[in-house]
């Protein structure tokens, strides 16, 4: 899949102008003449690396029923994922707990506990992006009944951004000349060059618990990155 390049507009722009100023002393403390912008970059790109947190919530009279039936709930779901072809390694707990639930009692009144409640929670990294539907479907009929989280990632994102990093750059130092020529000046090295804006997972929440097969899709997913450039500035030749 192609990826797709836009340059998006400067979001800031500042020129700065050394003032002359008497005192030798003073003159060093200022701030060199500059022309400071943002250039943007985005790319689009398929991902290639999915996490999901699975697992089972149980509710029982007594706490030891509620974790004794989470507990054996969870066996098998964690059986169902070894038997999916996940590595052990790629999977881990990520929240186990076991609480009381109180009865909803009138204002004043003390309230009771009528229940428990355990959960069990792992997290599934998935190396192959096309087996998040089957593996979902796998872990619900094992009996998961609390799926979410869902992140899908491209995990070679700083690599793929290169040529980015390019296209923002040349976007910088297009605007900054735009500026310089309009202000009667011409740019000289680069003082500072920043970079921001690498992406953070994707991620939505889903409730599993249907008989029918899982949709997903993917997509893909838009890379953006944001340099801050200074330019030093000289009198126009």
């Amino acid at each position: 899949m192609s990826n797709r390049i836009a340059i998006v507009a400067s979001l800031a722009v500042l020129v700065t102008a050394a003032t002359p100023i008497g005192s030798p002393a003073l003159a060093q403390a200022e701030p060199p003449a500059m022309i400071s912008v943002t250039g943007e970059a985005r790319i689009s790109a398929p991902p290639d690396l999915v996490q999901i947190e699975a697992g089972v919530t149980s509710e029982a009279k007594t706490a030891r029923e509620a974790a004794d039936t989470n507990n054996a709930a969870m066996g098998k779901v964690l059986l169902a994922l070894k038997g999916a072809g996940i590595d052990e390694q790629d999977y881990q707990t990520s929240r186990l707990s076991l609480q009381p639930q109180n009865s909803q009692s009138r204002p004043g009144a003390p309230s009771a506990i009528v229940s428990y409640r355990a959960s069990n929670r792992v997290t599934i990294r998935l190396r192959e992006v096309g087996k998040l539907a089957s593996v979902i479907d796998t872990m619900v009929a094992a009996g998961a009944n609390d799926v979410g989280g869902i992140s899908f990632i491209v995990s070679q994102a700083s690599k793929i951004l290169d040529d980015a990093r390019e296209k923002a750059i040349a976007d910088a130092r297009r605007k900054a000349e735009i500026y310089a020529k309009a202000a009667g000046v011409t740019l000289g090295p680069p003082i500072n060059i920043s970079e921001a804006g690498l992406p953070a997972p994707i991620a939505f929440r889903r409730m599993a618990g249907a008989a029918e097969a899982t949709p997903i899709a993917p997509g893909e997913e838009t890379l953006q990155l944001t340099v801050s450039v200074s330019w030093a500035i000289k009198p126009a030749q």
